[in-house]
């Protein structure tokens, strides 16, 4: 079966790496047991938020009309694994705390042997870097470190971890590839593997390179090419630029966009992040995760609660807290970006929500014609599937080798197993398990 998506987040000390899991792995409403089986010490559960299927309006147009006093879907969606909000939806992915991240790393400095271990059970990275430029490469406070440095150092010790084993058994891996007659794919699959590869990475970091040489005849600089495409496939990496709210970190953040993809860099405060759901659970304030917007009592007051929505007072220390955070951060950058972070992350995985239910009619848990507690609640589950996987993929990884009597989408519609899964086609699905 496909195994669930796992993003490490690395970081050296004091960037605000363990704030940013914090507030990843934290939600403002309970929530029930995570979906993984087992979770290693250094692994934990975060909640991607993505729209939920139950924001669609259009969807009621292919369900039977709902009695008058029937609540409207949103009201009705009650997630089995996190929340869902306005039709926001927290969805658990796993996270790899990866450790010992400093320079020399790929030489067993710090806890680098097993940072370089843990990483590659990883499938897409969030590398928090201190925007502020206030702590050193191994994290010591200073003032006007370059934090771009860090970015480069980082990639150069996997790379270098990587193209070390290699060339340490470069002239067995020749002789065996030119006796056996074998593909480059093949020959560099069987190297890459214990690092996570597969042969599907290997072949898209060569396709981009298009080498015209035969395997034996890569010179060094070849190789260290081949490497550095293979970690660019196999490492996705995220650059969470922390600490946005620091008086240097403009000109360090003008840098690094320079050098990185856009699409790869989110500003963020992860303190900050921490603070509102804090704030949230104790009744402080109203907040969304990811949102721009913070409701305090007198807020809600003036939009017509009379109680303030039920929110506690706030003394004046307090009040100026939030505001300045609304003027640094919310207003100025649109939300505290942590949440950008995880999703970002999820979009370079190509990762598709999809939400099995077992009554297509009512997107419901209960059987046709049954309502009332749990059963009458939509969209129990989601589930998170590779971009280009298949409505067999996603039956596979839900119910196992169970054997699968036919698929109904929205409106009853039957699809095969061949079809491809997107967000908003064949991605809310009703499985009949059986003999067709």
């Amino acid at each position: 079966m496909p195994r669930d998506p796992l993003i490490g987040l690395v970081g050296k000390p004091s960037s605000g790496k363990s704030t940013t899991l914090n507030s990843l792995t934290d939600t403002t409403a309970k929530v029930g047991n995570f979906p993984f089986t087992t979770i290693d010490p250094n692994r934990a559960v975060g909640y991607l938020q993505i729209p939920c299927a139950c924001s669609r309006t259009n969807l009621t147009g292919n369900t039977p009309p709902s009695p008058s006093d029937e609540p409207p879907l949103q009201t009705r969606c009650k997630p089995n694994y996190g929340v869902c909000q306005k039709g926001v939806r927290s969805v658990p992915i796993e996270l790899l705390d990866v450790a010992g991240l400093v320079p020399g790393a790929h030489m067993g400095k710090g806890l680098g042997n097993k940072f370089l271990d843990d990483l590659r059970h990883a499938d897409a990275l969030i590398h928090v870097v201190d925007a502020s430029g206030t702590t050193d490469a191994e994290g010591k406070a200073t003032r006007g470190y370059d934090p771009s440095q860090d970015i480069l150092w980082l990639k150069s010790e996997i790379v270098n971890w990587v193209l070390g084993n290699l060339k340490q058994k470069w002239g067995g891996i020749k002789r065996r590839h030119v006796a056996i007659k074998a593909g480059p794919v093949e020959t560099l699959q069987g190297q890459f593997s214990g690092y996570g590869g597969t042969s599907v990475i290997v072949a898209r970091a060569l396709d981009k390179l298009a080498l015209k040489q035969p395997l034996q005849d890569w010179d060094d600089d070849t190789i260290a090419a081949v490497v550095n495409a293979f970690v660019d496939e196999k490492f996705p990496t995220v650059y969470a630029l922390n600490k946005i709210d620091h008086p240097d970190a403009d000109k360090n953040i003008s840098k690094i966009a320079k050098q990185e993809p856009p699409e790869r860099i989110v500003l963020c405060s992860a303190i900050s992040e921490v603070f509102l759901r804090r704030l949230a659970k104790q009744d402080y304030i109203r907040y969304i995760p990811g949102s721009e917007f913070v409701d305090t009592r007198e807020d809600l007051i003036d939009n017509g609660e009379a109680d303030g929505g039920g929110l506690k007072e706030m003394d004046e220390k307090l009040k100026s807290r939030i505001e300045n955070m609304k003027d640094m951060v919310l207003y100025r950058f649109g939300s505290t970006g942590v949440n950008q972070v995880l999703s970002r992350a999820s979009e370079l995985l190509g990762l598709v929500p999809v939400f099995p239910v077992r009554n297509i009619g009512t997107f419901g848990s209960g059987e046709a014609g049954t309502s009332g507690g749990d059963r009458a609640a939509v969209f129990r589950d989601c589930v998170l599937v590779r971009k280009g996987a298949t409505v067999g993929d996603a039956y596979r990884k839900i119910m196992g080798d169970a054997p699968l009597a036919y698929v109904e989408t929205v409106g009853g519609v039957r699809v095969s197993e061949d079809d491809e899964v997107r967000v908003g086609k064949n991605d809310i699905l009703s499985f009949k398990v059986g003999r067709a």
